[in-house]
């Protein structure tokens, strides 16, 4: 009776994530759910949700009226992984645009890509001074 109650549970919470409204950028990384956990820590769910201080989150919300990063380019979370002057050092290689979906995933699924995400979110987080909109 536990495994047919678990078996049910986890169809219905399947259904219920694949047709939601909220949750899409997590749900287009980890389309399917799971009772395993992710290891996954807040700077890891900060980026991938793309919620947090990034200015185009806060101008999106009306926290902010610019969504520009301090070195002039659209301050995203792909931005300050990929373009952004003031996180360089933690840079990750552009992938197509077209392929930007497939990217995100393998950076969830690789240790050493999620430590640099990880070293971008607390370093934004600690000089917010940097990131002010020009």
């Amino acid at each position: 009776m536990k495994g047919l109650l678990r078996k049910r549970m986890l169809e219905e919470w399947q259904t219920s994530w694949k047709n939601g409204d909220t949750g899409r950028k997590i749900y287009n990384i980890m389309p399917s759910v799971s009772l395993r956990p992710t290891n996954w820590i807040r700077e890891d769910v900060i980026f991938f949700s793309q919620h947090g201080p990034f200015p185009a989150y806060h101008k999106r919300f009306h926290l902010s009226d610019s969504d520009y990063c301090s070195c002039c380019g659209i301050g995203t979370a792909l931005h300050y992984a990929k373009e952004c002057i003031y996180t360089m050092y933690w840079h990750m290689r552009k992938p197509a645009p077209n392929f930007e979906q497939e990217w995100l995933k393998r950076v969830a699924n690789n240790l050493v890509s999620r430590q640099k995400i990880r070293g971008i979110i607390k370093f934004i987080s600690e000089s917010r001074y940097l990131f002010r909109p020009p």
